[in-house]
Order: structure tokens, then C-alpha cells, then sequence
């Protein structure tokens, strides 16, 4: 099986939608997705990851099905604070919280990182166990069942079945870390994200055991296919 995760296209956050490049980077997208077919597509509720997801729903015929728990508002709550000024970002924005990510203490409980006493009276545990489970059921769904002690996948229904996933960045890389056993603090410190970035992840059945591999990482070779600009996050050319 391969897992494609999509983060939705340069966006416009009030109201949710697509800005016109938006639109055109979804329309990109959805020309790569079918060179080679797609059998399923998932999508979070917000409008703007919708939106992404309209060209290739379009093209390949096939009706998405929503999924509430990727909506992205549900992650911010549980992930993010406030600065020194008041104002909330993503945790993994905030000079404080990136040290403590970085710090030895954190890397050295690895999947147990929630456990550290920073976390004790925020709602970072229960939400990262919420998308935890929500991916693992997602992903047992498939055929494919976390084996989170063995950082590994039994493999109960093997295919060759190509799945998108359109949805957010800050959702994203809590879904990407317990996909592949990553620790989320590690995860949000080194991998980035760009708008209709595309991840390829592999499920290879290895005689009924996987471990999922990324082919490909935030890929945006639609957009230079398509002649768009390959800025990353509207911040820097790449």
C-alpha cells in the first residue's frame, strides 16, 4: 500500500478556503495523483483541505470520505500556547517549547516523551493519544495494525492500493510521527511541510510484518511541473 499525505494548499484561514494559487496547486496535485491512480481519498472537514481535494476527487470519480478527527482546530487546541504577549501559536513555534523538544530529558523518552513533568497539567498527553489511536484505527481499517511496542505494523489484509489523505501541516505531523514511530517533539523540530506538499509513505508487506518507510517527504514536483512557484510556505525559495 501507499499512504499518500497531502497538506492542503496555500490557504486563506478566514474564511477557510483556497487562495487562486491555492486552487492551482490542487489542480497540479491532482494531475501527479493520477498518473498513476488512486483508490481511496480521505479528507479532514475543513473547507480548505475540501478544497485541495475537489480536482482529484474530480478526476478520478471517486467521492472522499470526511474524516472529523483530522480537522486541524482539534490538534491546535492540544498542541499549542500562548507567548509572552498573549498570543497562541503551535508549541512547536515557540522558542521555549523548541528547547524543551531538543532537550535531553525529552529525546531520551523517546515514545514516553508525554510523561515528562512539562506535560503533567496541559492537554499535550491526551491529545497526542487521541491521534494516536485515531491513526492506528485508521490504519487497522486498511489492513495494516500498530504493533506501538514493536514500533512496527502486522500486516492482517495486505493490497496494493494507493490512499490519499488531504488534511493540515499541525495535524500532519502528529499523524506522520505515530506513523512512523517517530517522537512528535523530533518530528516538528526537523521535518517541515509545504503547502500541497506531498508525503509518499510505503507499507511493504514484509512475510506479514511492515515498517513503513517514506518514500518521499512534503514532495512538490507537481509545482514545478505546472510552473508554480516552489516557495516554501510563502517564506522561502527552495
Amino acid at each position: 500500500m501507499l499512504l499518500y499525505y497531502i497538506r492542503h494548499g496555500d490557504p486563506v484561514y478566514e474564511p477557510d478556503s483556497l487562495t487562486p494559487l491555492g486552487r492551482r496547486q490542487a489542480e497540479a496535485l491532482a494531475k501527479r495523483l493520477c498518473l498513476h491512480g488512486i483508490d481511496k481519498i480521505f479528507v479532514s472537514t475543513s473547507e480548505r483541505a475540501k478544497q485541495t481535494a475537489a480536482p482529484t476527487a474530480e478526476m478520478t470519480k471517486l467521492t472522499p470520505v470526511e474524516l472529523e478527527w483530522m480537522q486541524e482546530s482539534h490538534a491546535y487546541a492540544d498542541l499549542s500556547d500562548y507567548d509572552e504577549n498573549g498570543k497562541r501559536y503551535w508549541m512547536e513555534f515557540l522558542p521555549r517549547y523548541r528547547e524543551l523538544f531538543n532537550s535531553a530529558d525529552i529525546r531520551a523518552r523517546g515514545m514516553a516523551w508525554t510523561e515528562a513533568p512539562a506535560f503533567k497539567d496541559t492537554r499535550v498527553p491526551s491529545g497526542i493519544a487521541r491521534i494516536r489511536d485515531e491513526t492506528d484505527g485508521f490504519l487497522a481499517a486498511l489492513g495494516y495494525v500498530h504493533d506501538r511496542e514493536n514500533c512496527r505494523f502486522n500486516v492482517v489484509a495486505p493490497n496494493n492500493e494507493r490512499v490519499a489523505v488531504f488534511a493540515h501541516e499541525g495535524f500532519g505531523k502528529a499523524f506522520l510521527s505515530t506513523v512512523l514511530d517517530i517522537p512528535y517533539p523530533l518530528y516538528v523540530l526537523h521535518f517541515g511541510m509545504n503547502h500541497s506538499g506531498m508525503s509518499v509513505i510505503e507499507f511493504r508487506n514484509e512475510n506479514g510484518i511492515c515498517y513503513p518507510e517514506m518514500l518521499q517527504s512534503s514532495g512538490d514536483g507537481h509545482l514545478y511541473r505546472e510552473g508554480l512557484p516552489t516557495r516554501h510556505c510563502n517564506r522561502v525559495n527552495i
